[in-house]
């Protein structure tokens, strides 16, 4: 049976949650909305209410902090993401996880596609299941087929962490998680990680942890 709020047209779901100052309340896991597939975008906000939604997502990035966003993480279950990174990290750690400066962007409809066979394997976390990160095994290189905010066509590879980055935020759009990838012995809170699991790469929690890379 459909719930009240599943008749809810997302424009008026969008309007009400953006009524109210400051970010977006991000939804935690458990809640059904982080585990259906997304809605394809269609024009379901107009486009002023889609430039006020991506601003809200923004926004809300910014203050979790965190590199991403996707609806489904604020209760909308739209195919749509911000991206964002700085990469305000030391030299080794850039060079290791190839985590570079990745600016705003927005993903409209996105899906991706493994370019080659690489993997990489590092620690992972995510805004909607706080306090915890895990080592996922990703593509190290992923073609990105989306739209912007406007309806351009975009075509891109990404590398590094900005690979990471878009897939974490497009398994989003359909209802998965991070952990669904995740080496499960590699589980660690972030006072675990500060302690004992900063090093650039997972090979001494591996050690430690007891799981294979």
């Amino acid at each position: 049976m459909a719930s009240s709020s599943d008749l809810t047209p997302l424009s008026d779901r969008v309007e009400e949650l953006l009524s109210r100052p400051g970010p977006l309340p991000i939804v935690a896991a458990g809640d059904p909305v982080l585990r259906g597939a997304a809605e394809p975008f269609d024009g379901q906000l107009d486009p002023a209410l889609l430039a006020r939604f991506v601003s809200a997502l923004r926004e809300t990035m910014h203050a979790a902090p965190g590199v991403g966003v996707a609806a489904p993480q604020v209760g909308v279950p739209l195919r749509i993401a911000v991206i964002e990174d700085p990469a305000p990290v030391p030299d080794e750690i850039r060079e290791v996880r190839g985590r570079v400066p990745l600016p705003f962007r927005v993903l409209v409809n996105p899906v991706y596609e493994p370019v080659g066979t690489a993997r990489a394997a590092f620690f992972e976390g995510c805004l909607s299941v706080p306090g915890w990160q895990a080592v996922v095994a990703r593509p190290a290189e992923v073609r990105l087929l989306a739209q912007d905010e406007h309806g351009g066509p975009v075509d891109e590879v990404f590398t590094g962490w900005p690979a990471r980055i878009v897939q974490h935020e497009t398994d989003h759009l359909d209802g998965t998680l991070y952990l669904d990838r995740a080496e499960l012995r590699s589980l660690s809170s972030n006072e675990a990680m500060a302690r004992w699991w900063a090093q650039p790469t997972p090979s001494e929690a591996a050690k430690g942890l007891g799981f294979r890379l």
